[in-house]
């Protein structure tokens, strides 16, 4: 679990990287991290504005500090989300920014999955999708089209058999 200071920290450390990566300036860093910070982690970070996604982009897996994942997902979703054109500097001030830390991912039956507490990940070979576990409570989706839905951002028919499904959970806030 992150401290309130350290929630701070990560949010504002992504707002100065998005308005970095709007801008064309170099990416922040993050002086002296310490505790969870330093420690490696996945996170995704997703961008709004007016209400709706205006960029999501994310590291399933944990590989570097937590610090530099949310500054370097940060930059990515401003820059690099291919469904959104890259974040101009004067939408900067209006985008409310949404961090998800991911705990380690594990496999899981359809039947134990639990809508609200668990995100889904589903690989085939090469071939991944992802949903955040609070893309299903927003959707009002149950467990079987939450599960369906993964497999569809995948591009994958459901059900397959040969799909693995990876479950885990994660620690969301924003500002």
């Amino acid at each position: 679990m992150l401290s309130d200071e350290d929630r701070k920290t990560l949010l504002g450390l992504a707002r100065d990287a998005v308005a970095a990566a709007a801008s064309g300036s170099g990416l922040p860093t993050l002086r002296n991290p310490d505790g969870p910070l330093r420690e490696k982690g996945a996170v995704f970070v997703t961008l709004r504005s007016g209400g709706g996604l205006r960029g999501c982009v994310g590291h399933v897996e944990a590989r570097e500090a937590l610090w530099e994942s949310v500054r370097d997902m940060a930059s990515a979703a401003a820059e690099r989300d291919s469904r959104f054109p890259p974040v101009r500097p004067e939408e900067v001030p209006g985008l409310r920014i949404e961090l998800s830390v991911l705990t380690p991912m594990v496999p899981i039956r359809p039947e134990q999955i639990v809508v609200g507490a668990h995100g889904l990940y589903v690989r085939k070979g090469d071939i991944t999708g992802l949903l955040l576990p609070q893309v299903a409570v927003e959707w009002g989706w149950d467990r079987v089209e939450f599960l369906r839905r993964t497999f569809e951002k995948a591009g994958l028919p459901y059900p397959d058999p040969d799909v693995e499904i990876l479950a885990f959970s994660v620690e969301h806030f924003g500002d």
